[in-house]
């Protein structure tokens, strides 16, 4: 006997699409068949797609930052904003704060998100890349199941140079670990505002020309580069252009473990929104910036050739609204001074199926592989997550594929006062979301209970592996 059978439905996977019933047992995944007839429940799904539930790998929630803020989205919040769009676990970033080591933050954290709906794991953000850090720290957080290791090439005060990006690289290397990384040149940034701000030109379109595509690119390199130098495979995060995305391509070609991510503010907003009246405009400032629509179809061109193989939502809310968030240094801020980030984990899934799928740039197979199977692969999380298959975690979404649906900030049910993508119209939409076998989501009402989520613990897997190769073959201990 089955506790659910899901029958009638189009299961979709990265490696194919076929109509059958699903069959779940304790949680999993235990039968896919023609027919499941033995089922104490029934979830007819007749005319929908049965995906994997989204794993987004780039989530800042509730996470607490060097000034004493904590960020708006707790993990209940979150967890239902992510139940809303289709997505039911997530990887998310521990804080370090220069001066300090990593252990309390890791604890502190790990129950922040206990509290949560949302299924995680841990990426370890290394700001301060100390002796005491890396070689006795480092180890302790990586055998509670942590696997990669978060670095800034821009940013204060998580900025690290070129020497300190080394360390990080080799201790990822000697644990087991990968890094992402941010890539932005931190130089470059910091004399371009300088000059915008002396020229007088302060305003939130600014930020963008504050980071042209060049110091996206050069960054891009030089991580790669200095990777390529110790052996340490990385996956570049958040890429917004072609220019970047090439020099991920050129590696690939040379057989280097370099991975990509774009998100959806990548094929849908531009620079253009920056640029409205008053503060309004802090409302689409993230880091890279937006960049144009030709630049849209360069990203899609590049997600196609498998260069970008994972989209991530990089969720990081700041409210517009009162004076905690995008405003928390006054609404006459120069652009220099306004928090970067946009809420987006609700929206992820919609958007990339609407703009990827319904728009016939990609194929159902590459929209589950972008946006699941493949980030729970390289997170450490496959089968468990992103798959549907015997044994997998019933992680799935329920998806109408002709649903139209206009979005707007109260459909993304997260604690920021607005979403970037209002107004926005998509072709479709989740009906239903499973938890491990809990229906989580049933027509845009959450309906998981606060403390239910599961802590993800990744252990050593060969995807991540260094391949053995360096420069005279020589790697420091």
């Amino acid at each position: 006997m089955h506790d659910i059978a899901i029958r009638g439905g189009t299961v979709v996977t990265a490696f194919g699409t076929a109509r059958c019933d699903i069959g779940i047992r304790d949680g999993r995944i235990a039968t896919l068949a023609e027919t499941v007839p033995d089922a104490a429940q029934v979830i007819q799904a007749d005319g929908l797609l049965v995906l994997p539930g989204g794993v987004d790998t780039h989530c800042h929630i509730e996470q607490p930052e060097a000034n004493g803020t904590v960020h708006e989205d707790s993990f209940v919040t979150a967890s239902a904003s992510a139940f809303a769009g289709g997505t039911t676990s997530g990887v998310c970033f521990i804080p370090q704060f220069k001066g300090s080591g990593i252990l309390d933050r890791f604890a502190d954290y790990r129950a922040r998100a206990a509290r949560g709906m949302l299924d995680h794991g841990f990426h370890q953000i290394i700001a301060d890349p100390t002796d005491e850090v890396l070689e006795r720290e480092v180890p302790l957080v990586v055998a509670e199941g942590v696997r990669s290791l978060k670095v800034f090439l821009t940013y204060e005060p998580l900025h690290l140079d070129d020497a300190g990006y080394l360390k990080v690289l080799l201790a990822a290397r000697r644990n087991g670990c990968l890094v992402t990384v941010h890539c932005e040149n931190y130089d470059a940034i910091n004399w371009r505002t300088k000059a915008l701000l002396d020229a007088g030109l302060t305003a939130p379109k600014y930020h963008a020309w504050a980071r042209p595509r060049v110091v996206e690119r050069e960054a891009t390199h030089r991580a790669i580069a200095l990777a390529e130098l110790v052996d340490q495979p990385i996956q570049v995060f958040h890429v917004s252009c072609e220019d970047a995305a090439e020099e991920i391509a050129r590696a690939q070609a040379r057989g280097l473990k370099v991975w990509g991510e774009t998100c959806p503010q990548y094929v849908t907003l531009t620079a253009s929104d920056m640029d409205r009246p008053g503060f309004e405009g802090a409302k689409f400032m993230c880091s890279p910036a937006p960049r144009d629509a030709a630049e849209h179809a360069r990203v899609w061109e590049m997600i196609r050739r498998g260069t970008l193989d994972v989209v991530s939502s990089d969720h990081c809310g700041f409210s517009y609204g009162g004076d905690r968030g995008k405003a928390q240094n006054g609404r006459d801020a120069v652009f220099r001074d306004i928090p970067n980030g946009i809420p987006g984990i609700a929206a992820r899934l919609p958007i990339i199926f609407s703009e990827g799928v319904s728009k016939g740039r990609i194929t159902l197979e590459q929209f589950v592989a972008l946006t699941a199977t493949n980030p729970a692969k390289l997170m450490g999380l496959a089968p468990r997550k992103g798959m549907i298959q015997p044994g997998a975690d019933a992680d799935l979404a329920l998806w109408d594929p002709a649903r139209r649906v206009t979005i707007t900030n109260a459909l993304m049910q997260h604690a920021i006062d607005y979403t970037p993508y209002e107004g926005l119209e998509v072709t479709g939409w989740p009906v239903a979301t499973l938890r491990r076998g809990e229906v989580v989501m049933r027509d845009g009402k959450v309906q998981a209970e606060p403390g239910t989520a599961r802590y993800l613990p990744r252990a050593p897997y060969g995807m991540i592996r260094p391949r053995g190769i360096a420069p005279d073959g020589f790697i420091p201990r």
